[in-house]
């Protein structure tokens, strides 16, 4: 597992990255990588550490510590210090059917419940990752893999999210013919619009579309089931069918002037500046625009600091982000010991980004919306905030919020994005196919599997859990090939 003394005689080095004020007049990926031997040093300091807890994958208090997918992660740190790259690769790909998307965009829950970290920083676990998979492109070793035998056997997937694209990819590989249906224009459903540029390259995508499509996954786009295409006949075409089309249900905020123009749900805005960037570069300005405007993000998390990293470069006036929640505290508290994810406030890109250009961290704790304010002819002109307190409630004992009267204060504002997490499964989707829905209209499922109340249909990734991590979908989507081969076969042997 890496150099025996490697913890001891290493630091942590990460990838440098392009300076604020810089990478904020592109939208190109901005990480520049280590060296060959930098990277070995890091694999170096994977430990011997007994209880990898790294690839557990575990929920504890309500949070997941360690790697969903199992990533067999000291063996392939140790084999990446050894330079047997290929053999790495290979051990990567065991569990992991995208690590060029999860060494870009996973939180590194790995890295969180690293014993490293416990007393030291963790491994680099995540750019570790995307080395070893990045190798095994750029040397012909990641090529396609057409089953030998076919089993006759025909599969639809609604939906070319992270769980869509795992379970196709994870059954076509099984030898049975799967389609996809995704409604966009182009495959990749959360991946491709849903996660800007700077974190997650297109080409990245489309390179393992791509590589599917030649196994011979066939993708059928522009199809939105239950709409323009028929759930019937798809259904009576197949011999079964996975429901994987994300949790695609926007929560809304339910103020005064909300139906002022100018405000949007964040995925709108960041699919419509996506879309425009590959279609023609930006050029023709058919996006949502947050140039020379005073913009305000309702939602301090990852999709809030992506609306602040697009809306910079947009050239925005100004962008300050929402929080309704306090800030975190800065180190983890003993409330939250390791190896629990760490409940600690975290700077990302967009908002490092916002303090170079402004002056000042673009986030406001404990603030919510209390009014959209429109001019005479309807557009929006500014916001209404209020300060909240957090009060315990004495039947329930949870925390609720609470205005702190006089505490209103009024935002300029042009733009408003509302990045306040999602619902659930659209009720259109499961409608047309007569799947039921829980309480927090999400698919229902028998416990711990993927079968739904309709015969032949199965569902996977947010549309099952909710909204949650792409490293979670993939697992969600290659566990629910494995029932479904079983269910179609009598049999499995899929992991």
């Amino acid at each position: 597992m890496g150099k025996a003394t490697g913890f001891m005689e290493y630091k942590r080095t990460e990838s440098a990255a392009e300076e604020p004020l810089e990478r904020i007049k592109h939208y190109r990926e901005f990480h520049s990588p280590l060296n060959e031997e930098q990277r070995r040093d890091q694999a170096a300091r994977c430990m011997d550490c007994g209880v990898p807890f790294c690839q557990n994958g575990k929920m504890l208090c309500g949070m997941i510590s360690g790697c969903p997918l199992n990533n067999l992660i000291p063996e392939w740190n140790d084999l990446l210090y050894h330079g047997q790259k290929e053999q790495a690769l290979k051990r990567l790909l065991m569990t992991n059917s995208f690590p060029e998307f999860t060494s870009r965009v996973c939180p590194a829950l790995c890295e969180k419940a690293c014993t490293c970290g416990l007393n030291d920083s963790p491994v680099t676990v995540k750019e570790n990752e995307r080395a070893i998979v990045e190798f095994g492109f750029e040397n012909g070793l990641i090529s396609p893999e057409i089953p030998a035998v076919r089993s006759g056997k025909r599969i639809a997937v609604i939906g070319s999210g992270p769980a869509g694209l795992a379970a196709a990819d994870t059954l076509n590989k099984r030898g049975h013919s799967v389609t996809v249906y995704e409604r966009d224009d182009r495959p990749g459903g959360l991946l491709m619009y849903g996660i800007p540029n700077m974190k997650l390259e297109k080409s990245v995508i489309l390179r393992r579309i791509e590589l599917m499509k030649a196994e011979g996954v066939k993708f059928v786009t522009g199809a939105n089931v239950g709409l323009n295409v028929s759930a019937k006949q798809i259904l009576d075409s197949s011999d079964a069918l996975i429901l994987a089309c994300g949790s695609a249900d926007p929560r809304d905020i339910k103020a005064e002037g909300r139906d002022a123009k100018g405000i949007h749900f964040a995925v709108d805005f960041l699919k419509s500046t996506t879309k425009s960037l590959l279609d023609n570069g930006l050029e023709k300005g058919d996006f949502i625009s947050a140039k020379d405007k005073d913009v305000v993000i309702i939602g301090g998390g990852d999709t809030g600091n992506d609306c602040v990293g697009t809306a910079i470069r947009h050239g925005c006036k100004s962008v300050t982000q929402l929080e309704m929640m306090p800030k975190l505290p800065d180190q983890r508290a003993e409330s939250n010991p390791w190896p629990q994810w760490p409940r600690v406030c975290k700077t990302d890109y967009g908002q490092e980004e916002a303090i170079a250009l402004f002056g000042h961290d673009p986030r406001l704790y404990c603030t919510t919306v209390k009014e959209f304010l429109k001019d005479d002819q309807g557009d929006l002109c500014g916001v209404k905030t209020v300060k909240l307190e957090f009060i315990t409630d004495p039947e329930t004992g949870r925390r609720l919020p609470r205005e702190i009267q006089g505490s209103e204060e009024t935002l300029p504002c042009q733009l408003c994005l509302i990045a306040a997490g999602f619902l659930g499964a659209q009720r259109y989707i499961a409608e047309a196919f007569g799947v039921e829905l829980d309480s927090r209209t999400n698919v229902m499922t028998e416990k711990g599997g993927f079968s739904t109340n309709v015969e032949k249909v199965f569902t996977a990734g947010d549309m099952h859990i909710g909204q949650s991590l792409v490293v979670r979908a993939i697992r969600e989507g290659r566990d629910a090939a494995a029932q479904v081969d079983g269910w179609l076969m009598g049999y499995t042997n899929l992991k």
